[in-house]
């Protein structure tokens, strides 16, 4: 009878936050701000691209994916053939996707494509994130 007690109070503090969990509740066009360490690779990432018009600078959108966290969009600039910063349009109203969309970015910039790895815990934005990333990179080729 004497463990039960604490046993009972220690349940319901573990159950606590459980109850107070709350789903993302849809998404927002929040822009992303670029982190501060991709502008410094952008230069070396452009220099071994060895395109003949690395004048060209344009900006594509990529397509809207919706996930089951939010929508998801990037915005790619190319600066020739290279990638040379990517933003985000639209993204899922969550924690683990605000903390994944810098590492997602340097990823891109290092990768120069959407060959990259999912962040952990934020694996569904990152499939997103690589779709219209592709279908960004994919408009800029047509």
């Amino acid at each position: 009878m004497k463990r039960a007690l604490p046993v009972l109070v220690l349940t319901v503090a573990g159950l606590i936050p459980v109850w107070r969990y709350a789903p993302s509740d849809g998404t927002t066009t929040t822009e992303a701000a670029q982190p501060a360490a991709p502008p410094s690779t952008a230069p070396s990432a452009t220099s071994t691209t060895g395109s003949p018009d690395t004048s060209a600078q344009s900006v594509v959108a990529g397509s809207t994916v919706t996930t089951e966290k939010g929508d998801v969009q990037v915005e790619v600039t190319f600066q020739g053939g290279a990638i040379t910063a990517v933003r985000m349009l639209k993204q899922p109203n969550h924690p683990q996707t605000t903390a994944a969309v810098p590492t997602l970015i340097e990823e891109t910039l290092q990768a120069q494509s959407a060959d990259i790895d999912a962040v952990s815990g934020a694996t569904i934005t990152s499939e997103g994130y690589k779709k219209s990333l592709q279908a960004a990179i994919d408009a800029k080729g047509a």
